[in-house]
């Protein structure tokens, strides 16, 4: 049977101040060795990524210290982030076959539609206004792949999978009715939960080691 939701989870994204930290964040809590994945020249940022399945990945992404500094203010909110901070699972990508459609559906304020490379890849993707994270990082990013297969495929395949994504938030409606717009809850890995504190994720992945959780309200504490 075609999947007909609209939109689909595509990845999550780690932030950190420096790549090298964030990426032994990620695996020492994981167990599992990320790869290098490449620049965003106009953002002056670069990644590293592990595949989570066929259509899905987790992004430790952060600035670039050898690129040029961008003539606005970086995405995923990494300008905010100082050296010494600890890195976060900040927010995730929902991917859809039409993001100006979706974009006009009155689902929430996404911020400006603009074309982004890496390498070989290209894509359309929603940047909210001043590289703000939407709800706190529980609404997602959209973006457009314009190649015919998924870039997750194309990763080495460490024997990871994401099992669940939690978005904790306390305005638990508001979250609700934007998730439902883009046809997301359908995808019975995500959850929203309420919080009294600030808005946050925790991603449960399954490894070769066993279920891990990244994320969660503690990680907060030096971000700021």
């Amino acid at each position: 049977m075609t999947d007909t939701r609209a939109c689909e989870l595509d990845h999550i994204v780690v932030t950190a101040p420096d790549l090298a930290v964030g990426v032994e964040w990620v695996e020492s809590i994981l167990g599992v060795t990320l790869q290098a994945g490449g620049e965003h020249r106009g953002m002056g940022t670069h990644n590293a990524l592990l595949r989570l399945g066929d259509s899905a990945y987790l992004e430790v992404i952060a600035p670039n210290p050898g690129a040029l500094q961008p003539n606005r203010p970086r995405w995923f909110e990494l300008d905010r982030l100082k050296l010494g901070n600890t890195p976060r699972l900040a927010t995730w990508v929902a991917r859809t076959a039409d993001v100006k459609a979706m974009t006009t559906m009155r689902c929430g304020q996404f911020g400006e539609i603009e074309p982004m490379s890496r390498g070989t890849l290209s894509w359309l993707i929603t940047i909210p206004s001043e590289g703000m994270l939407i709800a706190g990082g529980a609404i997602p990013m959209l973006i457009e792949w314009s190649a015919d297969h998924h870039p997750a495929a194309m990763l080495e395949d460490k024997g990871s999978a994401l099992t669940r994504l939690d978005l904790f938030h306390p305005e638990v409606d508001s979250i609700l009715d934007t998730l439902n717009c883009l046809g997301l809850l359908g995808d019975t890995r995500i959850r929203v939960l309420a919080t009294t504190g600030r808005p946050n994720l925790v991603a449960v992945i399954d490894t070769p080691r066993g279920p891990r959780s990244i994320g969660g309200q503690s990680e907060l504490v030096n971000t700021t």
